[in-house]
């Protein structure tokens, strides 16, 4: 019965985030205890009886594991030029603390992952998210060019920042943004005065081996485990990696129809469970009676 309030417990929190974004499902599964052997099974006897099967009394269930199902929910249109969904596999790279290396660079420390891409420009210029996380990525030069090393680690990444104004390398003098965007590949570019686009950095996109392996922080943000692997960090469109969508978030992938279901199937097996503990104290109360 405990077993069937945790599958409860379970059901309940994914309706209660069917409308959060990227929020992904968990499900509970069952395994059987242990079996009470009243007797061993036999092999057939050449030319006398034949095989006899194991006499056994299970001694109940036991939850097995709460697994995370990392199925990308559908992307919803929001056109706003600061919501961005991942088409694909893939965690945004968010961090809410940072320290400074020997070079004299603020590297994050303990980075975050999230699916969740509702991203706000900050009063300094940061991108970050609804918590204050600083979104991560790569930088650009002045010249708008990115220097992405082949094996990224978290201390290549830098928070991601668009300035009101930007000191024009040519005339040296201080223009104002205009408009920003970013594409597919998670290239941020601006336009400055009434210069051409340049681009000021990229999205960091981070994938895992075992996602599933991941521990969930809340605040739609996930850690890394023992299982989940070492994060792989690089850039939307890498193997293995989606594309960034503009203008998009993600939705929980929650299956409501599934979830009621579920809840029906939990609730009545829970009741059958409760009335076979009351029918054997019954029977066991018969069984006293007969002694007396």
């Amino acid at each position: 019965m405990k077993s069937f309030q945790t599958r409860m417990d379970v059901i309940a929190n994914n309706i209660a985030n069917v409308n959060t974004t990227a929020y992904k499902s968990s499900r509970a599964r069952f395994q059987d205890m242990l079996s009470q052997t009243i007797a061993g099974g036999q092999a057939p006897m050449e030319g006398g009886r034949g095989g006899v099967n194991p006499q056994q009394v299970g001694l109940g269930v036991k939850l097995g594991s709460i697994d995370a199902m990392m199925e990308n929910g559908a992307l919803q249109a929001t056109n706003r030029d600061l919501d961005f969904a991942i088409e694909g596999n893939g965690f945004f790279t968010v961090a809410a603390r940072f320290e400074e290396d020997v070079n004299g660079n603020l590297v994050p420390v303990e980075p975050n992952y999230t699916r969740d891409g509702a991203f706000f420009v900050d009063s300094s210029g940061y991108l970050v998210n609804s918590n204050g996380q600083k979104v991560l990525g790569y930088l650009a030069d002045e010249n708008g060019d990115l220097d992405i090393p082949d094996n990224p680690t978290s201390a290549d990444l830098r928070a991601l920042t668009i300035p009101e104004t930007r000191i024009n390398p040519v005339t040296m003098e201080d223009e104002d943004l205009q408009v920003f965007g970013i594409d597919a590949s998670g290239n941020v570019s601006a336009v400055y005065g009434t210069n051409d686009p340049v681009v000021i950095g990229r999205f960091a996109v981070t994938t895992f081996s075992t996602p599933e392996g991941l521990e969930k922080l809340g605040s739609n943000n996930y850690t890394i485990s023992p299982n989940s692997g070492n994060p792989r960090i690089g850039v939307a469109g890498d193997p293995g990696a989606g594309v960034i969508r503009q203008g998009f978030l993600e939705m929980s992938n929650v299956d409501l129809a599934n979830e009621f279901t579920e809840m029906v199937i939990a609730s009545r097996a829970y009741t059958a469970n409760s009335r076979s503990i009351t029918t054997s104290d019954e029977m066991l109360q018969d069984l006293i009676n007969l002694k007396r």
